[in-house]
């Protein structure tokens, strides 16, 4: 089977299999009991793609602030995030701290 095909089916299964839970669920009330830890599905994803590219440098675990300055920033951005609520402000903030300790360093 080509490489175009293998994306065709994967998609088309994709498709089907959310489209199938829409179908189903979609007009319905979920139970109290689904929708809480529903809640948390967004940022456990969204950590689980942050955490990676700030604790790893060269694919092993590196906590050192002088060799690491993405920690401190986003160290930084998740203090002012806490604080403020303001993700424009929160983005900002990270980024010139990487700016400036990767000027740093």
């Amino acid at each position: 089977m080509s490489n175009v095909a293998v994306i065709f089916v994967i998609g088309a299964g994709t498709y089907l299999l959310r489209l199938s839970f829409i179908g189903i669920v979609g007009d319905r009330v979920m139970p109290n009991w689904a929708l809480v830890p529903l809640r948390f599905v967004a940022p456990a994803v969204l950590a689980a793609l942050i955490a990676p590219a700030v604790l790893l440098k060269d694919g092993a675990l590196d906590l050192s602030p002088a060799s690491n300055p993405r920690a401190i920033a986003a160290l930084v951005a998740l203090l002012l995030a806490w604080k403020t609520r303001s993700v424009p402000l929160v983005i900002a903030a990270g980024l010139l701290t990487v700016w400036a300790l990767q000027a740093l360093l």
